[in-house]
């Protein structure tokens, strides 16, 4: 049950899924059509999330998030990211090209990206802030938890990082000393509500004295007593943004062996990426 977000993994400590010539040529297509609609959609910036770990058995479809910049000094439209370098043991900033962000699936056969346009101003204040180098390593924790609880200054997740850019940018903060807590306040203050992982089997919330990116001591008593971890994740990201700018709109795109599916709006594509009637399909074959 790792959350941990890597350089172009989602897998434990940056073990590459083994995807065949096949796989890799079908998941780059898929971040093809995905930067294609990207480009064709008239905005710089998306809020983008992928499926990586199984984490079915939680309810959760989405693990990782980032920030898609057209203007990206790497390439245009790459996601800028948190990762955890687990050789290093320490959590980075990392910007990737989609069809890299594609690969760090660990599921080649089936496989989910969500991606959210924000209106213009807000897209804007955005933007700058996730271009600014500074501001964006000045929100990095210095250390990493999966499982990172969203009011505590002790850990940060991925998701967690996208969150704090968002309320830094938002809530127009620039305080260089305190600029996480600032930005933990605002979320607080507009209301923001992390996803809850209902954990179920207690020994699953002592993996954490064995496993470096999974902690447990940042978390509130009575959540560990109800065996809850509330942790920043994409969901989440995205019920605060649909709550709070009316303007918002999403995409979600999916792939099998077979086909991709694009859709418009915030309901999810059916599980096994099943088409509804007004989904576009693209023939992968």
């Amino acid at each position: 049950m790792s959350w941990a977000c890597q350089a172009g993994t989602l897998r434990l400590c940056d073990q590459q899924a083994q995807l065949s010539a096949d796989q890799q040529d079908k998941l780059i297509r898929f971040g093809s059509i995905i930067k294609a609609e990207l480009e064709n959609s008239g905005q710089s910036l998306a809020l983008i999330a992928r499926s990586g770990l199984n984490l079915h058995r939680f309810g959760v479809r989405y693990s990782h998030a980032g920030l898609s910049l057209k203007a990206s000094q790497n390439t245009p439209w790459s996601v800028r990211q948190l990762y955890y370098a687990c050789d290093e043991r320490k959590p980075r900033i990392f910007d990737q090209g989609i069809s890299g962000f594609m690969l760090g699936t660990d599921d080649a056969s089936v496989g989910y990206v969500s991606v959210v346009f924000l209106p213009a101003a807000e897209a804007a204040e955005l933007e700058r802030a996730a271009l600014d180098n500074r501001q964006a390593l000045q929100l990095l924790g210095p250390t990493y938890s999966a499982n990172a609880y969203p009011f505590s200054l002790r850990y940060q997740n991925c998701n967690q990082w996208v969150m704090e850019l968002l309320a830094a940018a938002w809530g127009h903060l620039d305080d260089a000393e305190n600029l996480r807590a600032q930005a933990q306040r605002w979320l607080k203050d507009q209301a923001y509500m992390p996803s809850v992982i209902d954990v179920a089997f207690r020994p699953l919330m002592w993996l954490g004295a064995f496993i470096p990116w999974v902690h447990g001591d940042d978390h509130p008593p009575e959540d560990i007593d109800q065996k809850i971890y509330r942790v920043t994740m994409p969901a989440s990201i995205e019920a605060f943004v649909h709550a709070t700018l009316p303007g918002a709109t999403r995409m979600e795109f999916c792939h099998t062996d077979r086909h991709v599916v694009i859709r418009h709006g915030w309901d999810q594509i059916a599980e096994g990426c099943q088409p509804g009637e007004q989904d576009t399909v693209i023939t992968l074959e």
